[in-house]
């Protein structure tokens, strides 16, 4: 099985090293050093920022690699997160092996490995994005039994120059081929280098927003994930972002994840799906359809609507992009297959057996086929401003709230809608700003403390960014004013 395994993975440290990434060692990661001949070793790891940093090591003996892949590095916390005062600032990171993979844009052979924080005496960062995001899963395992899965969709724009001879037409790219859809290239580029890294891929396409606006032609594409445990996701998601930039710029173009690009236009969403196991099956549907996991899971998802926006909607611009009459949600429910809902369950292939594999292709011999372990559940009010490993963390603690909740089963009953959102009335609304969104964490916190998963510091010094852009009457004060909204998209355009 596992010659098998390794013929199809693209891993470029699973073909060499003949393991699964899980079981990477330090000797292995020395051996493909020594073999392949690594000059360089970069640590990377995710700060209070959400953003992927590095350090960079010219590998200068076998001690010295030996020694950074023990002991790891001292960073400056202070520098790194807000809470971390400078009088105490050191701080440690090192390596987990299983995320070791090839820098597939440096110069010279490289090795890059995701990292963890700890402090002076060698005991987990309590605040570290990473470290958040394990307590999240280990407290809802721990009293409920079950884990969290994840996959983020990422929806992001390309610009540049209008083409004349195959020109866009806006707001109807879903799926567009070359040339009526542009820069695909981009985007192959990009799911090739993700998957040699390890990233699981699930497929990319052009995206339904097409814009043009002065002169420039903005082109929308997503790159969607597979369903890992949510620790890999959070991880996962912070390596495509960084690729797609990288990839973008050596093609000489600008790439945004921002939640609006031009106002009154489709903005980008980062959608999470998420997929519930227990003893390693997953839980969210069975040959009956939906299971009353799923239901608490979902009721869950709502009650902590409203805060979890402060880690997945983190900028002004999030609210401009969750306005009514547009697929972005704002009413906190949840349908089938129903895009106006804050949480939508899509199709999941529950009870369709082999009855499509047979009809598209006649020479199949009948089959069993369950795809029920596909059934996910999705997100929809996350955008590319989120903080992705406290978003993720979050909705464990939501997943967590729903299953040990008492009356979940009612709430998500009184909650689910058939028709378009925005037109029921009585439904509790998303927050209107990051001012709201910060009420919303602060009123809600007790969840995410609970079990020491958000430590209170982080807690408060979340709710302090939001407030400090001061945006609770922003629609307010800027309505009319074209000039004041570009400014606005123009400050948050590479956010996340």
């Amino acid at each position: 099985m596992l010659d098998i395994d390794r013929s199809l993975t693209p891993h470029t440290l699973v073909r060499a090293l003949g393991k699964p990434a899980a079981s990477f060692t330090k000797a292995d990661i020395v051996r493909f050093v020594q073999e392949q001949g690594i000059t360089m070793l970069d640590l990377r790891y995710v700060a209070g920022d959400g953003r992927l940093k590095k350090l960079n090591f010219a590998i200068g003996s076998l001690e010295h690699l030996d020694r950074i892949l023990t002991l790891g590095e001292r960073v400056d916390g202070s520098s790194l997160f807000p809470f971390v005062g400078a009088a105490a600032s050191d701080l440690y990171v090192v390596p987990r092996y299983r995320t070791a993979f090839v820098n597939p844009f440096a110069e010279e052979p490289t090795l890059d490995l995701m990292c963890s924080f700890y402090d002076a005496d060698g005991e987990p960062l309590a605040s570290a994005p990473e470290q958040v995001l394990r307590k999240a899963q280990a407290h809802l395992e721990a009293t409920t039994g079950c884990r969290l899965e994840a996959l983020g969709e990422l929806e992001y724009y390309l610009f540049s120059e209008v083409d004349s001879i195959y020109p866009i037409v806006e707001q109807r790219g879903y799926h567009e081929a070359h040339p009526y859809s542009k820069w695909g290239h981009v985007r192959r580029e990009t799911m090739a280098h993700l998957v040699r890294m390890g990233v699981q891929v699930k497929y990319g396409h052009a995206e339904v927003g097409n814009i043009v606006h002065d002169g420039q032609e903005m082109v929308q594409h997503e790159i969607e994930l597979l369903p890992v445990p949510i620790e890999e996701a959070a991880d996962q998601l912070v390596l495509a972002k960084w690729v797609l930039r990288e990839v973008a710029y050596r093609h000489g173009l600008q790439v945004s994840f921002a939640p609006k690009i031009i106002v009154g236009q489709a903005g980008s969403g980062m959608h999470v799906h998420t997929r519930l196991t227990r003893g390693g099956r997953a839980v969210f549907a069975d040959a009956e359809g939906l299971t009353d996991d799923a239901r608490r899971v979902i009721a869950g998802y709502l009650r902590l609507a409203a805060s979890l926006t402060a880690f997945g909607n983190t900028v002004p611009t999030s609210y401009l992009r969750l306005v009514p009459h547009q697929e972005a949600p704002t009413s906190i429910c949840w349908g089938d297959r129903n895009r106006s809902a804050l949480v939508r369950v899509p199709l999941g292939w529950a009870g369709v057996g082999d009855r499509m594999l047979r009809d598209a292709n006649p020479l199949e011999p009948a089959q069993h086929v369950d795809g029920t372990s596909g059934q996910t559940v999705e997100v929809r009010s996350p955008d590319g401003s989120a903080h992705v490993h406290l978003l993720l963390a979050g909705l464990a603690v939501a997943a967590r709230t729903g299953l040990l909740g008492q009356d979940s089963l009612e709430h998500a009953r009184r909650c689910y809608v058939r028709e378009d959102a925005s037109r029921v009335e009585g439904l509790a609304q998303l927050p209107s700003s990051c001012a709201r969104s910060a009420e919303a964490l602060l009123a809600d916190r007790e969840h995410y403390e609970e079990g020491g998963v958000f430590p209170p510091g982080l807690v408060d010094a979340q709710a302090t960014m939001l407030r400090s852009y001061q945006d609770d009457d922003l629609s307010e004060r800027l309505y009319g004013d074209a000039d004041g909204l570009a400014a606005l998209v123009q400050e948050h355009l590479h956010c996340g």
